[in-house]
């Protein structure tokens, strides 16, 4: 019995140690992909234009980043234009479709999906380094066709699934389940029409949604991608409070 579990030890070691070095594969083939690891650490800034559409609504879209985790997006409807930024080490946004004109701190529900956009180079790249692990699930499929699909437990315990195109290994859907104040939020993102900009695919469709409900989707195309042109990070603070006027808390 004693050589019975050491077999079974032994095999289940085996197998857990093929998994890893299946996974370790693909994250290699995946970035390779994308344009290769030195091509995505040339990048040093982003500034991305597009616009959403979600129902019948159809907006204006920007995002500018940087390395390792500055974000800043907006969003522009009926002249007015919202903004969510990291600064990469809090959130602030303004949303005056909200009727809230001035910047404002983010509550961690609201941040917590924008601090994960703001990885510059992605899950992936150095994710040992960031605490990350990743895992090989097998084959599945996304729409009827064949995928491979990676599980990424992100160090803040999050975790992504991510769907690579057997063909081309670049993502072609990611699934995210977020744990927050013990509540479960869920997400996907679709990705497609991948293009060359500085020697880095990367996409310029993607259709965001809940699995809850999944006919309710933002559907954002990228009309233009600009890569290392200047950026000053002091964009991505949050600007100053408007100060009160000097007559302003004074008894009457």
């Amino acid at each position: 019995m004693a050589t019975i579990r050491r077999l079974a030890a032994a095999i289940a070691c085996a197998a857990a140690l093929l998994s890893a070095q299946t996974a370790e594969e693909l994250v290699n083939k995946n970035l390779a992909a994308h344009g290769g690891v030195e091509k995505l650490k040339a990048l040093h800034s982003m500034r991305m234009t597009g616009k959403m559409q979600q129902g019948s609504f159809v907006m204006q879209v920007g995002m500018d980043s940087m390395p390792p985790d500055l974000l800043r997006q907006t969003f522009t409807l009926m002249g007015m234009t919202g903004i969510q930024a990291f600064d990469g080490a809090s959130g602030w946004q303004i949303m005056p479709f909200q009727g809230r004109k001035d910047p404002e701190i983010m509550g961690e529900d609201d941040l917590r999906s924008l601090k994960d956009q703001a990885d510059f180079y992605g899950h992936l790249v150095d994710y040992k380094e960031k605490g990350n692990t990743v895992e090989y699930l097998g084959h599945d499929t996304v729409d009827g066709d064949d995928a491979y699909r990676l599980k990424v437990t992100l160090s803040n315990g999050d975790i992504v699934y991510y769907y690579l195109d057997p063909e081309t290994f670049l993502e072609i859907r990611t699934e995210t389940t977020q744990f927050i104040h013990g509540s479960v939020r869920e997400s996907f993102t679709e990705m497609g029409s991948y293009k060359l900009v500085n020697g880095v695919y990367l996409p310029f469709a993607m259709e965001s949604g809940s699995p809850r409900n999944p006919g309710e989707t933002s559907k954002v195309t990228i009309d233009k991608i600009e890569a290392n042109g200047p950026m000053d990070p002091a964009e991505f603070k949050m600007p100053a409070m408007p100060s009160a006027s000097s007559g302003q808390g004074k008894q009457p």
